[in-house]
């Protein structure tokens, strides 16, 4: 056997191949081999990326509870940060991979989930009445182990368990296994969390589960799942949120490409393609999108928070990714990170992992996402012999005939677009949507714990505003700015005990006693209503990740809302301590959806979002409102945001 299949080689021979990864890219006729040797790194900033020649560095496994570095809450299972140090990278043809690796059964024992699909339901329950239901956010990602012991040795398995994915399995973005020698990875992950190459940041939000048991999908039940509300607004929720990370780490924030279709050999996906332009070091980057909302949830650092009360158990490597960190011929960073899912952890003594979670949204059943985190598992179970294997289609898999070009699946694709904003589907030209006299003047962003309010910021500065963004924990004047934004976050406004609640709710006043102009969003519009005297109150039925046609100070505008909780009112005008405020209402129950008075403007909704068709309308027409007075002169120094 030639060089490149050594450690195929010696595992054939019953030999420690020593650490060594085999990967197949999305749509490669090849699988690379990356040889060398592990360390762990206690930080992602630790991963080693030296300089010179062009080609990869190191694959670093990272594991959920990295989630830390961000100061995010997680169940500290003491994974590691590994890095396999590459010394040796060649490319072999796929068919003599194949040829290579074991074609024999894997045998286990002792198959079974750590949570029942009873214990699960219970769990789904509970996080839609109690977090969902009261304010914690949008969705969450709960996840369940199957455990079981593979007898033999576990290398030999994991490498039959590959063939059968690279066979079986399509539209997988990796497909690979990783052996440190203290674990092996194996898998076929859909999902590419975010790479960069040429200074281009890609992220790739995946949601929304079609299962199937044929060797195809049925045409007209897809259609159906493509037209499903459920299904439609949990992928534009993980939109959102994925487009909050492209704020942070893309110079302009993500533009939005698709949607396109996933098709799997036992499900589909819907899918987007983030793209924006940065300069930041990969490992920032990978620190500043972890970990994908599609595993977690949104807002994503309450999100960690539900996790870790619900699962209480630690993810290990569910979750994190896999980053292959290198350079280009120019000796430009480049990093490829597909998502940890899809994939089973091996241990040396023959341990068998499989994670899986489901995303639970307002119209998620218990039955239905128990049904989700079986789909979700099937191919690598099957891969395992612990599942029936997806109907073998006429065809190689990568020649089948693809549902996704279908006239009318294209169609229902593109539809899901046409209530969207522009503003993240279409290119942007710095300095277009510029207001008159809005260039030169700054705003202020107060963060309450939902980083729409990067999302914000880049349409505050394509409305030509100078803008930074402040943690609320963060003290800190505000004197100069012309504007300061009381922005988003989660949890329940009337309880004023909650630090942040009573330090947004204090700022507030500090800034309708000065007279300052404010702008409340979402969280600070509660906040700033229950100031004015109106009462809030729970929704019946949570308002996470819905759009609506309302009416806006007369004229009617199409924004999304994320919010279990509103303010009332029974009439359309409220005299209050800092003058008359107007209010536009919904006329079936007076939710608060906006208001307005001399200096301070709020609103329920989030202009930002991507569900916010007539989003920068708004902010326009607020700005207008706000700004009217001649810029403040004599600024001291402004933080950058």
């Amino acid at each position: 056997m030639t060089r490149p299949t050594d450690p195929l080689a010696a595992v054939a021979a019953g030999v420690d191949p020593g650490p060594f990864a085999l990967v197949r890219r999305a749509g490669a006729d090849h699988l690379e081999l990356f040889t060398g040797t592990v360390r762990t790194a206690d930080r992602l900033a630790d991963i080693p990326l030296p300089e010179g020649g062009s080609g990869p560095r190191t694959l670093a496994l990272v594991p959920y509870r990295q989630i830390a570095e961000r100061g995010f809450a997680c169940v500290d299972d003491g994974t590691p940060l590994e890095c396999l140090v590459i010394a040796e990278h060649r490319r072999i043809p796929l068919d003599e991979v194949v040829a290579a690796l074991p074609d024999a059964p894997v045998v286990t024992r002792d198959a079974a989930f750590d949570i029942s699909d009873a214990e699960y339901a219970t769990t789904v329950g509970r996080v839609l009445a109690e977090e969902i239901g009261h304010g914690a956010g949008a969705n969450f990602v709960i996840h369940r182990t199957l455990r079981a012991t593979v007898q033999g040795a576990p290398l030999v398995a994991a490498l039959a368990a590959l063939r059968r994915l690279l066979l079986r399995e399509r539209g997988a973005y990796w497909t690979f296994v990783v052996h440190t020698g203290r674990r092996i990875l194996v898998g076929a992950s859909p999902e590419r969390h975010v790479s960069v190459d040429d200074g281009l940041v890609m992220m790739n939000p995946i949601s929304g589960t079609f299962r199937h048991t044929g060797a195809a999908a049925d045409r007209d039940a897809l259609l159906r799942f493509l037209h499903d509300p459920k299904e439609v607004e949990e992928l534009y929720m993980v939109l959102d949120e994925e487009l909050k990370m492209m704020a942070t780490v893309a110079e302009h924030g993500g533009q939005v490409v698709g949607p396109y279709l996933k098709e799997m050999a036992h499900l589909a996906h819907t899918e987007y393609l983030l793209a924006g332009r940065g300069t930041r070091d990969v490992r920032e980057v990978l620190r500043e999108t972890m970990f994908a909302p599609t595993v977690t949830g949104s807002p994503m650092e309450n999100a960690c928070r539900v996790i870790a009360r619900h699962e209480r158990t630690g993810r290990r490597y569910y979750a994190g990714v896999l980053a292959l960190l290198g350079r280009d011929a120019e000796g430009r960073q480049t990093l490829d990170a597909p998502i940890l899912i899809r994939t089973a952890e091996l241990s040396p003594a023959g341990e068998l992992r499989v994670p899986v979670g489901a995303t639970l949204v307002r119209h998620s059943t218990a039955e239905g996402e128990v049904a989700e985190t079986h789909a979700k598992a099937a191919g690598v179970l099957a891969a395992f012999g612990l599942g029936p294997e997806a109907p073998r289609p006429a065809v190689a898999a990568d020649a089948a005939p693809r549902l996704a070009d279908d006239p009318q699946v294209r169609a229902a694709l593109a539809a899901r677009n046409t209530p969207l904003a522009r503003f993240w589907l279409d290119q942007r030209i710095p300095g277009a949507s510029a207001l008159p006299g809005l260039t030169g003047r700054r705003a202020l962003i107060v963060d309450g714990e939902d980083t729409f309010t990067g999302m914000l910021a880049h349409q505050l500065r394509a409305l030509g505003l100078a803008v930074a963004r402040r943690d609320w924990h963060r003290p800190g004047p505000v004197d100069g700015y012309d504007l300061v934004v009381v922005g988003p976050g989660p949890g329940d406004p009337n309880d004023l005990a909650d630090p942040k609640m009573a330090a947004l709710r204090s700022l507030l006043a500090e800034l309708l006693a000065a007279g300052r102009p404010t702008l409340a969003v979402c969280l600070g519009h509660q906040l700033l209503a229950g100031l004015l005297g109106l009462p809030l109150h729970r929704r019946d039925a949570p308002y996470q990740g819905l759009p609506r046609d309302v009416r806006l100070f007369g004229a009617t505008r199409r924004v999304g809302f994320y919010s279990s909780f509103t303010a009332r009112a029974d009439a359309d005008r409220l005299a209050t301590p800092y003058g008359p405020v107007e209010l536009s209402r919904d006329p079936a129950d007076g939710a608060v959806h906006a208001l307005r008075g001399s200096g301070f403007a709020g609103v329920q909704f989030h202009p930002e979002s991507v569900l916010s068709r007539d989003g920068m309308v708004v902010l326009a027409d607020l700005l207008g409102h706000l700004l009217a007075r001649p810029a403040l002169t004599g600024h001291g120094s402004a933080e950058r945001g």
